[in-house]
């Protein structure tokens, strides 16, 4: 239970800090793209949500650097606050190296397109309210 607990506090601080730098970085590249009509700051936010978490992904498996509780800071944390796409990308690159092409071609249909799917259904639905 106290593990538990800890674990909750790492996901719970390391989110903060990641919604807060999602916030900072996002803002810094609309300042240096301001009449940009394309989502600049989003991509960038999520391009480099991906390569951290195949940065520290690899540091866990090839290089065991990093223990089971700041994985859950740095990964879960820290990295679901900046940017959940970077887990999207990892999962699917894992099934894919897994040799698992089903599974990763699904969960890229299913998150793209029934998630976009289901914005543009969220949004409709106001209509009615």
């Amino acid at each position: 239970m106290r593990t538990e607990m800890l674990n909750l506090v790492y996901v719970g601080v390391g989110g903060f800090l990641g919604s807060i730098g999602r916030y900072l970085v996002a803002g810094a590249v609309y300042q240096v793209f301001p009449n940009s009509y394309f989502p600049i700051g989003t991509a960038v936010v999520n391009i480099l949500g991906c390569f951290l978490i195949g940065f520290l992904n690899g540091l866990t498996e090839l290089r065991q650097l990093l223990n089971p509780e700041m994985r859950i800071f740095l990964l879960i944390g820290l990295l679901g606050g900046f940017t959940t796409f970077s887990t999207f990308g990892y999962e699917t690159i894992a099934s894919m190296r897994a040799g698992e092409f089903v599974s990763a071609t699904a969960n890229v249909f299913i998150q793209v397109i029934v998630g976009l799917s289901a914005v543009w259904l969220g949004y409709n639905v106001t209509r009615y309210f």
